[in-house]
C-alpha cells in the first residue's frame, strides 16, 4: 500500500530570503515529503523586492537542498487567504517559524482563525535555531541601507541584489 504524500506549505513575503527562513526550510523538509513555499503577494507590507525578484531568490536559495535533503520543494506565489493557498497546493500541514514570544501571540490568533475556518489543515511551530533567532528582513534591509555587513544573514546573491537595490 503507497502512503499519502505529505504536503506542508511555508508561508511568508520572503523580503528578502535570509538564513532564517533557510533554516526553517531545511527543517520542515525533514517532516514533509513536499514543500511549497508560499510566496505571499501582499501589498500592504510593500515589500523591497517585486514577487518576480522574491519568487526567482527562493528558487536560487533552494536550488541545492531539494537534493540535499529529498525533499521536493516548490515555490509557488499567492495572493489569496492562506487556508485557501494551502487548499489550491494539497498541503495539510502550514508550516510556521518562530524567532520570540511576540511571534507566538500573533501566530497563535492565526492558527484559532485558520483552524476555524478548516480544521482539517494542521500548523507546525518551527522555532528558530539560536544562530537565526535575531534575524528579520526587516532588520536586514535596515543594515544593508546603513551600509552594514549582511554577509552572515543571507545567502551572497540575496547580499548582491540588496545592496543593487540601495546603490541603485
Amino acid at each position: 500500500m503507497q502512503s499519502k504524500m505529505r504536503i506542508g506549505l511555508y508561508p511568508g513575503t520572503f523580503d528578502p530570503v535570509t538564513h532564517g527562513h533557510g533554516d526553517i526550510i531545511r527543517r520542515a523538509c525533514a517532516l514533509v515529503d513536499r514543500l511549497v513555499i508560499g510566496v505571499a503577494i501582499n501589498r500592504d507590507k510593500g515589500p523591497m523586492f517585486t514577487l518576480e525578484e522574491r519568487v526567482e531568490m527562493l528558487k536560487d536559495y533552494t536550488a541545492g537542498l531539494a537534493e540535499d535533503t529529498g525533499c521536493e520543494i516548490v515555490v509557488h506565489p499567492f495572493e489569496n487567504l492562506l487556508i485557501q493557498c494551502a487548499r489550491d497546493v494539497n498541503a495539510t500541514i502550514i508550516i510556521r517559524g518562530l524567532r520570540a514570544v511576540a511571534d507566538f501571540e500573533y501566530e497563535y490568533q492565526m492558527v484559532g482563525m485558520n483552524r476555524a475556518l478548516d480544521n482539517t489543515i494542521e500548523t507546525v511551530f518551527l522555532m528558530a535555531d539560536a544562530r537565526h533567532q535575531a534575524i528579520a528582513s526587516k532588520l536586514v534591509k535596515e543594515i544593508a541601507r546603513l551600509d552594514g555587513d549582511i554577509s552572515k544573514f543571507v545567502a551572497p546573491e540575496v547580499e548582491k541584489r540588496l545592496l543593487e537595490k540601495f546603490t541603485g
